[in-house]
């Protein structure tokens, strides 16, 4: 693997590299990726070295360690799984940052709340592991929470995990909102796209495109701009309607809404051939409100869990600040299985 990086790094160092964009961008990915299972051995192989050291002065007496040995087996073993799910990421745009867009669903004030804090909760989780975390699209609520937001998360491999948490996540808790007391239960959607950078083709009619453009608003409404700088795009043959407010001029937030049409629409086509192949197998699957992928229960009790792997956990706030990957990894593991 380090030959490799040495070779086409030497590749890059050609006068002619950059003649055919595509094939430049392809290697600089295909290096980025190679330097980053580099560097995450080399850590696994520190840490490893620093666990045998530890071992090795408990075993001559000195007990003084084992605390740190305990917690250093534990960081050891984390990191090993979280390699080893790693590498079932196999998909054709696994390897991709994400775009997130969140949605409130049925439930007020009590649904548009629940969608800021699944915002937070992706948010804190691209932070947790040093991912970049952009809100390309907000709009807020005047009196509570969100109607919608979207997020790029930009890293290694994010749209490989969060493909998982495409669904509908369902919040149960004694409402903030309600002066009674009562227990509500809210739900929001949550649909995730792989960030498609230019070497990916999908062939778009502009005569089937309607642009819109407007002025960009910040909480309550009220515009943070006196220019038509937001986007809405509508592909008429599809109805899909992406949009975007949050760059500073209304050619990027062009670019980064086409951007969201092209993964949109492959996600489409996607959809569409995994729903040739359910109808030749049987397979039933129905999408709505009251097919939630998980719950998020903080009264009469503490539980987060996923419906589809059956994967539970009790420290529902932790869940909220970003700690999702035991249901990341369930779910990576469950499709494996699934397939085979």
């Amino acid at each position: 693997m380090v030959e490799k990086v040495e070779e086409n790094e030497m590749k890059m160092m050609k006068t002619d590299f950059w003649n055919d964009q595509k094939s430049a961008q392809e290697l600089l990915k295909e290096t980025k990726n190679y330097k980053d299972k580099i560097d995450n051995y080399s850590k696994l192989q520190s840490d490893l070295e620093e666990v045998e050291m530890l071992t090795m002065f408990i075993e001559e007496g000195d007990h003084s360690f084992e605390n740190e040995l305990e917690k250093g087996i534990l960081k050891l073993e984390k990191e090993v799984y979280e390699t080893k799910v790693s590498t079932l990421l196999h998909g054709e745009y696994d390897s991709s940052s994400a775009i997130v867009a969140i949605h409130a669903g049925t439930g007020g004030l009590d649904a548009q709340d629940w969608a800021k804090m699944l915002m937070r909760m992706y948010s804190r989780w691209g932070e947790r592991k040093d991912y970049k975390v952009k809100i390309l699209d907000l709009i807020q609520d005047p009196e509570a929470g969100i109607k919608t937001a979207t997020l790029l998360i930009e890293g290694e491999n994010v749209y490989g995990y969060l493909k998982s948490e495409k669904g509908i996540h369902r919040l149960v808790r004694i409402s903030p909102y309600d002066s009674s007391g009562k227990r509500h239960t809210s739900f929001a959607s949550v649909d995730v796209m792989p960030e498609l950078d230019e070497t990916v083709e999908v062939e778009i009619n502009q005569s089937d495109l309607r642009m819109d453009t407007y002025r960009a608003s910040g909480a309550g409404g009220q515009h943070i701009n006196t220019t038509d700088s937001a986007v809405r795009i509508t592909h008429i043959p599809t109805g899909i309607v992406v949009q975007c407010q949050n760059q500073r001029s209304q050619h990027s937030n062009k670019d980064t809404a086409m951007k969201m049409l092209k993964a949109k629409l492959i996600e489409l086509k996607e959809r569409h051939q995994k729903d040739k192949i359910e109808d030749l197998q049987g397979v039933q699957s129905q999408i709505a409100w009251g097919s939630q992928i998980r719950s998020y229960v903080f009264n009469p009790y503490n539980l987060v869990k996923d419906h589809r792997t059956n994967a539970e956990f009790g420290n529902v706030q932790a869940v909220m600040d970003g700690e999702i990957d035991l249901f990341i990894n369930e779910f990576l593991v469950k499709n494996l299985f699934d397939k085979k």
